[in-house]
């Protein structure tokens, strides 16, 4: 009797482990056929004035810099945020950005928070969330004043930071670049991540396939 109860869970787990399988494959092929940056594509945007400092297949974010005529460095770094829920286009997710603009010779630094999100009337416009001074890089303590909510500055300064940014490189055609390259990113890292455990699965029932 025990003999015959070890092979029906035996039985019941290939079962199991077969319809997972299935299930697995046809994600894989939904993923592959996927054409849901198609109509992106040629709005793809450049990165062409910021040099790509770290971008691995492996990671979730990426690191630009800009260096301008004036001496100053834009650097920024870029990952998806949230699912955006009941969110029906091209891209569920909002990207993070954390922008810095530092002088040469000075310590000193403005940070920005700031979020792209999809926008099909206005390309992917990017908001600021906050804005902070720093003495130094080294500065970031959460005892130190960083400034008050962005959203209570009166509304010409926060245009006028907006343009601050713009003038140094932040504009359409970047924030459409970030948009497309983290999405299709996280896209490959989410197949990649089907196939190995489709792999190991399909290991385990050789007898199945």
């Amino acid at each position: 009797m025990g003999r015959g109860n070890q092979i029906f869970r035996e039985a019941r787990k290939a079962l199991h482990d077969l319809h997972l399988l299935k299930i697995l494959q046809s994600e894989i092929a939904h993923e592959l056929s996927s054409t849901r940056f198609l109509n992106h594509e040629h709005n793809n945007g450049s990165s062409s004035d910021f040099a790509v400092e770290y971008d691995s297949p492996m990671s979730r974010d990426v690191v630009l810099r800009r260096k301008l005529e004036s001496g100053e460095e834009v650097a920024i770094s870029a990952l998806p945020g949230r699912l955006r829920f009941g969110h029906e286009g091209a891209f569920p997710r909002e990207i993070l950005m954390k922008i810095c603009v530092s002088k040469p010779g000075v310590s000193s630094l403005l940070q920005f928070d700031c979020g792209v999100s999809e926008d099909g009337h206005s390309g992917s416009p990017f908001k600021i969330y906050n804005a902070y001074y720093l003495q130094s890089s080294a500065c970031l303590g959460p005892s130190v004043y960083r400034g008050p909510l962005f959203s209570t500055l009166d509304p010409r300064l926060q245009d006028a930071l907006k343009e601050y940014l713009i003038s140094r490189g932040v504009e359409e055609s970047l924030t459409n670049f970030l948009l497309i390259h983290l999405h299709k990113n996280e896209q490959g890292q989410y197949l990649n991540w089907l196939q190995k455990v489709e792999s190991s699965i399909a290991k385990r029932q050789p007898n199945q396939l």
